[in-house]
């Protein structure tokens, strides 16, 4: 297998769900910067122009980092990181539903609406408008996640999973581009800190 990588949160996430799994994958880097995602080249493995993209042994290429996750995790015989009962795949693919549809997708859309403006006016449809009420949703849904954790070791209980890696890797991503961690929410905190330590954050 081949992952077609690049810099950004979404490529982080797949990057540390394999080093969890102590998978080791050819790499390709893909440059964002000067727009290769959305050349033939990267279309033609993935016509969204996102990344990552992972290409198989077979030749066929899947995107979309839940779905590269659970394919790597699936060949793996199923571990932790998605649930090695349907129950707790279910109770991971719930999490990770919630994040990234609750808190990944306002905090990414209010950064490119705003200090990512320039970057993407000529690649994406953008709202400018929207872009604050975007990250005050997010902080908003952050608050609420921190009191469905408040007895928790990770998101799934007491099993590091997928959502915790989603979680983080998006939070981190936000302290960067002007969404940062809320004091406040100290379970929050707590689990981001307790995840940055992971050898597979650097990954």
């Amino acid at each position: 297998m081949k992952l077609y990588n690049s810099i950004g949160p979404n490529p982080h996430v797949v990057r540390m769900f394999i080093h969890e799994l102590g998978l080791e994958l050819e790499t390709v880097e893909v440059d964002l910067m000067v727009g290769e995602n959305r050349q033939t080249d990267h279309l033609s493995r993935n016509p969204s122009g996102q990344m990552p993209t992972l290409e198989l042994d077979n030749g066929d290429f899947i995107s979309e980092i839940t779905v590269i996750c659970d394919y790597l995790d699936e060949q793996q015989g199923y571990t932790d990181l998605m649930g090695k009962a349907s129950e707790a795949r279910a109770e991971t693919r719930m999490w990770t539903r919630r994040i990234d549809l609750q808190i990944v997708e306002p905090l990414t859309n209010g950064f490119r609406f705003s200090e990512g403006h320039d970057f993407f006016k000529d690649r994406l449809r953008l709202i400018p408008q929207a872009a604050d009420d975007l990250k005050t949703l997010a902080q908003e849904r952050i608050t609420w996640l921190d009191e469905q954790i408040k007895d928790k070791e990770f998101i799934c209980g007491d099993r590091f999973s997928l959502a915790d890696i989603m979680f983080y890797c998006f939070l981190n991503f936000g302290t960067t581009v002007g969404q940062p961690l809320n004091e406040d929410n100290k379970n929050v905190v707590n689990l981001y800190n307790k995840i940055h330590s992971r050898p597979s954050a650097s990954a």
